[in-house]
Formats: C-alpha cells, sequence, structure tokens
C-alpha cells in the first residue's frame, strides 16, 4: 500500500478504523521499552506510544513503566503496557492522583454526535492483568465542555488475564470542537486520593466534579508487590464491542507518527569552506503530518545551527562552515518532532 494512501486518523466507518484509540494493542514504542523511577514529577509520556503517566499532588509512590510482552494468551496480542510499583505509598494525600491517560482529538470524534440528540453510545473492551484485586475506574472526560463519566471495572482474579467490556451512553450535551485539540481524555486510574474519590462514582454524563472521579479505586501503589497490565484497548461507537481491530504494524505506526516522529539518521550536507561561511538549508518533510507545530530536539549537531522553523510539515536545519579551505560536510542526527496532545 502507498504510503499516501493510508487513510486518516479519522476515517471512519462500520468495517475500518473503529477503534478510537491509537496503539491500543500497545506495539509501537518509540521512546524505548523502559522507564524507571517514574512518580511525583514525571507526568508524561515514557515508552508506549499515546499512553501517558500522569500523577498530581505529592505521591511518593515509583513505578517502572515498561512495553512487556506478558500478554493473554491465544488472542493475538504481542505487547502490553505494564506498570510496576518499585516504591509504595500505602497512604495517599487527598490530592494525590495517578493514572494512565490517551487523547483523542475532536475532529476524529464527530461522528459519535456528541451534544445532539442522536449522541452514540460508546463501549470500551480491553484485557487487564493485576495481583492487586478490587475495583478500577476508567474514566472519560468531555474537555471541551468540562464533563465526565466514569466506569467501574473490578479485577477478580490475581495475575490472570481478564477482559473487560463497559458502555457508555451518548451524551446529548456539549458538541466537541471539531479540531486537532485534545476532546477527550481517557482514563485508567491506578490511585486517588480523597479529593477525586470522597464524592459519589459519576456513573452518567453530568458538569464534572473531581470528587466523584474515582470513587472506589484501589490504590495500586500502595505495595511493591503490585503490578498493573493492560492491553486489546478498544472503544468504538455502539453498544456492543467487537472483536479487537488489529492493524498491520507499519499503519499503526504510522498514525502514532502524528504524534510523535523519532528518527537517529543523520542529514548530511556539503558545505564550502573560507572566511564567508556558505549557508546551506536542509528541510525535513513529514509522512504523515505531524498534528500541530512540534517541539523539535536533537542530539546531535556538527556545525551550523538549529532554526526552529517547525511547521506541521516539517523543520528546517542550517549549516554552515567557517575558516576552512576546503569543502566540508556537517550534520544533525537524533531528531524527535513532538506533537502530542
Amino acid at each position: 500500500m502507498a504510503i499516501s494512501k493510508i487513510p486518516s486518523a479519522g476515517f471512519q466507518d462500520n468495517v475500518k478504523f473503529r477503534n478510537i484509540i491509537i496503539n491500543g494493542s500497545m506495539d509501537i514504542a518509540q521512546r524505548g521499552t523502559s522507564a524507571t523511577g517514574l512518580g511525583n514529577g514525571d507526568s508524561g509520556y515514557h515508552t508506549v506510544d499515546r499512553f501517558k503517566f500522569v500523577e498530581s499532588g505529592s505521591p511518593s509512590t515509583v513505578f517502572t513503566q515498561s512495553q512487556s510482552t506478558d500478554v493473554p494468551s491465544g488472542q493475538g496480542f504481542a505487547k502490553s503496557l505494564k506498570m510496576d510499583v518499585t516504591t509504595a505509598d500505602a497512604s495517599l494525600g487527598a490530592d494525590d492522583a495517578i493514572y494512565i491517560n490517551t487523547s483523542v482529538e475532536g475532529q476524529n470524534l464527530q461522528y459519535i454526535k456528541k451534544g445532539t440528540s442522536n449522541a452514540t453510545s460508546l463501549t470500551l473492551s480491553f484485557w487487564v492483568k493485576s495481583n492487586k484485586t478490587g475495583t478500577y475506574i476508567f474514566e472519560i472526560i468531555d474537555r471541551d465542555n468540562s464533563r465526565a463519566i466514569s466506569k467501574s471495572y473490578t479485577i477478580s482474579s490475581a495475575n490472570t488475564w481478564e477482559k473487560k467490556t463497559i458502555t457508555y451512553p451518548g451524551d446529548t450535551t456539549g458538541a466537541l470542537d471539531n479540531d486537532n485539540a485534545r476532546s477527550f481524555e481517557l482514563i485508567y486510574w491506578l490511585g486517588a486520593g480523597a479529593n477525586f474519590s470522597s464524592g459519589t462514582l459519576q456513573t452518567s454524563w453530568g458538569s464534572r466534579t473531581t470528587a466523584n472521579d474515582a470513587v472506589g479505586q484501589v490504590n495500586l501503589g500502595d505495595n511493591t508487590a503490585n503490578e498493573w497490565y493492560v492491553t486489546g484497548v478498544q472503544l468504538e461507537a455502539g453498544q456492543t464491542a467487537s472483536e479487537f481491530e488489529f492493524l498491520p504494524k507499519d499503519i499503526n505506526r504510522y498514525r502514532c507518527q502524528r504524534y510523535l516522529f523519532i528518527t537517529d539518521n543523520k542529514y548530511y550536507l556539503n558545505g564550502q569552506g573560507g572566511t564567508n561561511a556558505s549557508i546551506q538549508n536542509l528541510v525535513h518533510v513529514h509522512q504523515p503530518q505531524l498534528r500541530t507545530a512540534p517541539t523539535v530536539t536533537r542530539s546531535t549537531l556538527s556545525h551550523g545551527t538549529f532554526t526552529s522553523q517547525s511547521t506541521n510539515s516539517g523543520m528546517m536545519y542550517r549549516g554552515y562552515v567557517t575558516n576552512s579551505s576546503a569543502s566540508n560536510s556537517y550534520f544533525a542526527s537524533g531528531f524527535k518532532w513532538d506533537a502530542e496532545l
């Protein structure tokens, strides 16, 4: 399949790309397969693409996050996301919150008709495993309209992969913005202090009250023996769950690269030496187009300067050679273009 004919992340019909979640199979991990020491102050994307570690308040719990090969047997999955507690906090502060989230652009959600009388129900399905049994919460937050809904699921058997299915009713209030910004934030709660768990779990759509976010949520971080795994995350329109939509790995990676593009390639240019240096420009054109103008970093820069000409479709490296009597070459490498939600 030619790259130009790959459907956009927003393409939807009854068969193709029905999963609202990107990388729900946990196959793509551009940043690396393991990150240690994740705790207070470490909110961010660390391993598996599109799934973000978030903490607020001042929890002392510390995790290792990794892309794991522990998966449910015979279901077609090769990877999962693992959270492993390395420093415990058995008593969370009131303002402490720990969760994994993924966010969705509003323009990719227009077909669910939120905020109209025809609003579509959504069904979430996933596989989960933990030694810490009990009640866990998955929350959907509408960031455009400050609305939310939370539903619980139960891990019943320790250290056993279990499939969970949860249906969320359509919301007839609050249309989503038709743009490339975050409209939905989808949250797997792992720990919640009183400010997020002291109310009544909000199981119907309504104005968000943080005390109702994660009522009943266990504290995964209360023991260093605790681990939590998830894979096969699928959110789709309708009231029933279909089989997980496996995509070819190259297409899955392509969709992730809308939000993060990393390359270790070296980009070379030749410059003519002399007292008056010649200027050469290097433009990298992104495929796919990034979600928005990215934050750009690089690990290596030989001669030259890096100019912030980062648009949706490219960046520019400006190189020069000075005080040399011969032609010279210079390069830049280790680029990261970050356009995450």
